[in-house]
């Protein structure tokens, strides 16, 4: 996608025609919108049981809740399968399959390839630098006229730590597609969420996730703000009834706690501290990479041999070593400290 300056970004010159030009499915819960003491429109069971009624389809109550923590308004949030369901989407309606790209910077989250890859888009790739930042002169050498999105990771997975701010505020100027920045562990980070921006960059979307710092990962809920306008066309293709009304439920209980979320963020920041400090004395460790995440990229001797070992005692971490720029490398997570000092104690037999 050329670069050039935008004042003025029409969404629609974007989407794929055919998603453009439909007509979305409309579920008996999008006719109908408000309170009633007969629903005779569903073909649901109409005896009581606490999940007999489909639930809300556009999830209102939950996106009013979160809209007023982060600042946005309820149109500009989508809830999804995960993060992952936003991802998909975001491909298959803005890329044309067999035609369109998108853009990653390796190493990076797996599945935006896996993503465009089920929807025949190509996959464009740019190394980040060796201290894992963007490369500035890379990326605007790389998209063309067939990129849609590229896709960032802020703090990234795998390795941890945040892509430069202004970097990634000069990409947004340049780049004329979709701008998707993952932030997936932002809690666990100094740094501000780029939600605070949308209103400056009409083609920012930002996605997070219930599954990290709210401790939700089992109920697979991603959230994606964006304009209102990129929020209608993801709405337009979404299956009518995505988020089931436990999940609700339960998102509505963590949104009402959030103080919760913020002492385990506490915690595992100290904790993630207190790790990377015990395992730079280690003899088996040659580095440990800054993270603003909730876990460590770690490089060691010998990786794989270590995974090996670690997994035959019960300790799971992740081998990252067939990851670009991330040779002899195992990704840990924090976990609670009686873990997290089991970990060591095991290290320290190696």
């Amino acid at each position: 996608m050329a670069s050039r300056k935008k004042s003025f970004l029409d969404i629609n010159t974007l989407v794929r025609k055919n998603i453009l030009n439909m007509k979305p499915y409309a579920s008996a819960r999008d006719d109908f919108r408000g309170e009633a003491d007969i629903f005779l429109d569903a073909n649901e069971n109409p005896y009581p049981s606490p999940y007999n009624r489909y639930p809300d389809p556009l999830q209102w109550r939950v996106k009013e809740k979160l809209a007023a923590i982060k600042g946005v308004k309820p149109e500009q949030i989508f809830l999804g399968n995960g993060s992952d369901e936003a991802i998909d989407l975001l491909i298959r309606a803005f890329c044309e399959p067999n035609q369109d790209s998108i853009l990653t910077t390796e190493p990076t989250y797996g599945m935006y390839a896996v993503c465009a890859d089920v929807n025949a888009v190509n996959v464009q790739r740019v190394l980040l630098t060796p201290d894992f930042d963007l490369d500035l002169e890379a990326v605007p050498n790389t998209f063309d006229g067939t990129t849609k999105i590229l896709f960032l990771c802020s703090p990234n997975n795998p390795t941890g730590n945040l892509l430069s701010h202004t970097k990634i505020q000069e990409v947004l100027r340049r780049f004329y597609g979709l701008v998707v920045i993952d932030e997936a562990y932002i809690d666990f980070a100094k740094s501000k969420s780029f939600v605070k921006e949308l209103v400056k960059y009409p083609n920012l979307v930002v996605l997070q996730t219930f599954s990290k710092a709210w401790g939700l990962a089992g109920l697979r809920l991603g959230m994606c703000f964006a304009s209102a306008e990129i929020i209608r066309i993801l709405n337009k293709i979404k299956y009518p009834y995505n988020v089931s009304i436990r999940t609700q439920e339960l998102a509505l209980d963590a949104l009402d706690n959030e103080r919760q979320k913020n002492l385990w963020v506490k915690e595992v920041v100290r904790q993630r501290n207190k790790m990377a400090k015990a395992l730079l004395k280690l003899s088996i460790t040659e580095k440990v990479y800054p993270s603003d995440a909730n876990f460590l990229l770690v490089r060691v001797k010998k990786a794989f041999a270590t995974y090996q070992y670690l997994m035959n005692i019960g300790i799971i971490v992740r081998d990252r070593s067939k990851v670009a720029l991330c040779y002899n490398c195992l990704r840990i997570t924090i976990g609670t400290p009686e873990e997290n000092v089991r970990l060591m104690e095991a290290l320290k037999k190696l």
